[in-house]
Order: C-alpha cells, then structure tokens, then sequence
C-alpha cells in the first residue's frame, strides 16, 4: 500500500500521456503519436520514479531524454520545426499535427494541469542552459520582460510573411528557421547567463513560447505549496529558486507565480518539509 501511494504520481503522469497517445493515434490515423507521446511518457514516468527515490538528478534524466529526442529527431532528423514559428507555420496551413499538436498539449492546454513544467522536464533550449553554472540567480531580477511579447509577434509576423508573399520553398525554409533559431536561442540564453549571472534568464525575459504558457499556468492543477504550520520564514527556498517564485505565499497571484517550471529544488531545501 505505501508502494502505490509513493509512487502513484509517476504512474498518473504516464497514464495522462498514454491517454494522449491513444487518443491521437485513433483520431489522426497515424501511429507516429502513439510512439511519439508514449515516449515522452515514459520519460517523465521515469524522471518523476527516480526523484521520488532521491536521485540528484532526476528531472536532468527527463529532461535530456525528451529534449534530445525533440531536437535532434523531430528537429534535424524528421525535418519538423517544433519552435514556435513551426506552430504558425501549421496553425496557417490548417493542419493540426506536429508542432500545432505538441503546442496544444504541451504549452497551451497542458499547462492547466502540469503549469510550466514543459520548461522544467523537457525544453531542449534549457537542456542546454541548465548545465551552465549560475543555477541559482547571482543578480535581482531585471525588468525586461517586455522582450518575450516582441520575439512572440515577431515570430508570428514572420511566418505570416512567408505566406502572404508566397515565399518559394517555405518547407525548406521553415526547416533552416529551426537550425538558425536554435543557434540564435543558445547564443542569447548562454550569453545571457553570463551577464545576468542566471542560467534562467533567457526563460524570464526572451522565450517568446512564455506568452502561451503564463495564462493556463495560472490556473495549473500541480503546484508547490507550503504548509503554513511548518514554515519558519527562513528563506532558503526562494534563494534556491531559479525562477523567483514566492513558493511560501499559497496564492495564485504570487510574485513569478506562473513561471513555476516544478524543479522542486526548493521542496528539497526546505529543512522543515514545509513543501509539497
């Protein structure tokens, strides 16, 4: 009994993305989605399984799996572009599949149960940032947020362009897009890092994906909480927070709420187990 209710969370998770995979299989004939999402199932079943058992690093398991997986295979193998210029791409052609489809389950609706945990178990540019050494922010939080909402109607205007002009090859090109800003992606978010002294700084003031995931994520089903019987007020989990959350504060509104990637390196700080 103690077996399942330990690990019941890793299991519910696995079953959500084989629903998922079934579903799409049957609906869009293709059994490319049942490999696809029990796949990435999988990989959160298991990062989920060994944070549960205490291993270190546990969400860097899923989070190289399902990364890898979507960059190198989707990415540069399958010749799908699965940033956000790709889900314009589709969203004009009027087909839903690919990136319209992971956009819909992993940044649009998703969000409403697991918030911002794309970002946390899954995102390849952050594969990349988080191995960089300011984990934890060396500086305040700068007020330039305002840049992700320009690259999102960029992006879209874009896309857009290449329809309205009747660009020639746009498969070809919408391919490159997807080489050129991956690179462009790493080069801001590890410059970035450097001179924000935060591996997450690229998340907080550029990702243009951020504008689709803040309003669901308001509302998500997972979140950390605290209990307010045991906190002491000590601080350490918002010193540990790579994103800034006030995870002591219950409420939706609190401060960087939305932006939660559920790493849960403050629940594994908090020396009163006060998180959960």
């Amino acid at each position: 009994m103690n077996f399942i209710k330990k690990y019941a969370f890793p299991f519910v998770m696995l079953a959500v993305f084989e629903a998922i995979a079934v579903i799409l299989w049957l609906s869009l004939d293709s059994i490319f989605y049942l490999f696809n999402f029990s796949y990435i199932g999988i990989a959160v079943f298991f990062g989920i399984f060994l944070y549960v058992k205490k291993y270190k690093y546990a969400r860097r398991v899923t989070q190289l799996l399902v990364g890898l997986y979507m960059l190198v295979y989707l990415g540069f193998i399958d010749g799908e572009n699965m940033q956000i210029e790709g889900f314009w791409y589709y969203l004009l052609t009027g087909v839903f599949e690919a990136a319209t489809i992971h956009y819909a389950v992993a940044k649009i609706f998703g969000p409403l149960l697991f918030g911002r945990g794309w970002c946390g178990y899954a995102c390849w540019t952050a594969m990349v940032l988080d191995f960089l050494p300011y984990k934890i922010p060396k500086k305040p939080r700068k007020k330039i947020g305002w840049i992700k909402y320009v690259a999102f109607v960029l992006s879209f205007v874009f896309v857009a362009a290449l329809f309205l002009f009747h660009a020639d090859g746009i498969e070809k090109i919408m391919f490159w897009a997807f080489v050129i800003g991956n690179a462009a992606y790493y080069a801001a978010g590890i410059a970035l890092a450097f001179i924000c002294k935060d591996n997450r700084a690229f998340c907080k003031y550029i990702c243009p994906v951020t504008v689709f995931l803040k309003p669901a994520s308001y509302f998500s089903l997972l979140r950390i909480k605290c209990d307010k019987t045991k906190c002491t007020l000590c601080g350490k989990c918002k010193k540990v927070c790579p994103m800034d959350v006030n995870v002591t504060d219950n409420s939706r509104k609190r401060k960087n709420g939305t932006e939660c990637i559920l790493c849960f390196e403050c629940v594994k700080k908090c020396p009163n187990n006060a998180l959960q």
